[in-house]
């Protein structure tokens, strides 16, 4: 009896640590652009989004009347893919009224696979794309989990 008591705490204790949650925050400052990316993925198969939210600003005079300050939160994040220390996240923004039409990709490629850490580095692209002319710009990235 107490065995079985024991191997069913030791289940339910594994089961709890396959379920914890991975919470990643990256962020860039340069002369492009500044933003701030937070997300929470289950664990478990399929890394389920719990949450995502992020901010961006545009730096660039010309794209700073479309794309000036952006707000970001789940529905905006398209893809993700966290694995063995690498994490890439691609946020997207359909623009709107507000943006005459233009669309706004940003990607984040962090970290190297078989080498997790705590904080890692990586690079990030901006697109916009449907005003006046096309923007594209990429930089460095720093990245943490927690």
């Amino acid at each position: 009896m107490w065995r079985g008591v024991i191997e069913l705490a030791g289940l339910l204790g594994a089961a709890g640590t396959a379920h914890a949650d991975s919470h990643y925050f990256c962020s860039a400052d340069d002369k492009e652009a500044r933003f701030t990316l937070e997300s929470g993925f289950e664990s478990d198969a399929g890394h389920k989004l719990n949450h995502f939210r992020g901010a961006l600003i545009v730096k660039d005079e010309a794209q700073s009347t479309v794309f000036g300050k952006r707000v970001f939160e789940s529905q905006h994040l398209t893809n993700h893919w966290s694995r063995d220390g690498e994490l890439l996240m691609e946020v997207f923004d359909g623009g709107g009224d507000d943006t005459d039409g233009a669309t706004l990709d940003l990607v984040v490629v962090a970290g190297e696979r078989g080498k997790p850490s705590a904080n890692f580095s990586g690079t990030y692209s901006l697109t916009i794309e449907g005003g006046e002319k096309p923007y594209a710009v990429e930089g460095k990235v720093s990245c943490g989990k927690k």
